[in-house]
């Protein structure tokens, strides 16, 4: 999992961007801290990966330690997109011609499978799902895959999300966990259900594949419940037949 970097930390990262290749006693310099707060702030950053140290020989005396932002460090400087995000999606969801904006979110869906796909490729949709937890894990969002117990004799395998990615649009948009639900669908190869959304109070997001249900009356009170995207040819067949096996028991 991508490591977090403390407020403080990140902090002292955006003093130190700036300043290039440092030594201990520049940052003392620049922050107005002693050398032991510098030196406790640049070891937990190095072992975040957040900066480099390399060793410089010098013209007269001893080596001595220069410090840098790491790429990684970077990256995290520069990431802070959620109010660009925002701003970008509601932006697209008031286009007024429906067609564009229907291309427009499918080119984002394709581009977003794309690049998920390339590191979801194993056979067994169990170890699909560990392979995209894993993946948005290492890109900062606290998600597992987990096994739920059944009603039946096999544990279903469920993609859990413990902090929503899209908080703030998702609160007032809901069809920003739409796209995402098509995203997961595609890479992991089958039709989901959200059980659990952090949007309507829940703790967390939960996608459950439809074809493991342990009994048809689940994927019927989902779709009751209009959980299931019915768009999806295979989800609305799945739900037809479920549906029909209920009534003809009935």
């Amino acid at each position: 999992m991508k490591p977090i970097l403390d407020p403080g930390d990140r902090e002292f990262l955006e003093r130190m961007q700036p300043l290039g290749a440092v030594t201990i006693q520049d940052l003392c310099d620049s922050v107005k801290v002693t050398q032991t707060a510098v030196r406790q702030r640049l070891n937990r950053l190095l072992s975040g990966g957040w900066i480099l140290r390399q060793t410089v020989k010098a013209h007269r005396g001893r080596p001595y330690h220069s410090y840098t932002v790491s790429p990684a460090g970077l990256r995290e400087l520069g990431d802070n997109y959620a109010d660009l995000a925002q701003i970008l999606w509601r932006e697209l969801r008031n286009i007024p011609d429906a067609g564009i904006r229907k291309i427009l979110e499918g080119r984002i869906r394709d581009a977003l499978v794309e690049q998920y796909s390339k590191s979801v490729n194993a056979p067994e949709l169990r170890e699909r799902m560990q392979q995209l937890a894993a993946l948005l894990e290492s890109s900062g969002f606290s998600v597992h895959a987990v096994d739920v117990t059944t009603d039946g004799p096999r544990s279903l395998p469920v993609l859990r999300e413990n902090n929503c990615p899209y908080h703030e649009l998702a609160a007032s948009d809901e069809s920003i966990c739409d796209l995402e639900q098509q995203v997961f669908e595609k890479v992991l190869g089958v039709p989901l259900t959200m059980t659990h959304r952090c949007r309507n109070g829940d703790g967390h997001c939960e996608f459950h594949p439809i074809e493991a249900f342990p009994a048809p009356t689940a994927m019927v009170e989902a779709s009751i419940r209009q959980d299931v995207r019915l768009d999806n040819p295979d989800v609305a067949a799945l739900a037809l037949q479920s549906r029909n096996a209920v009534e003809a028991t009935s």
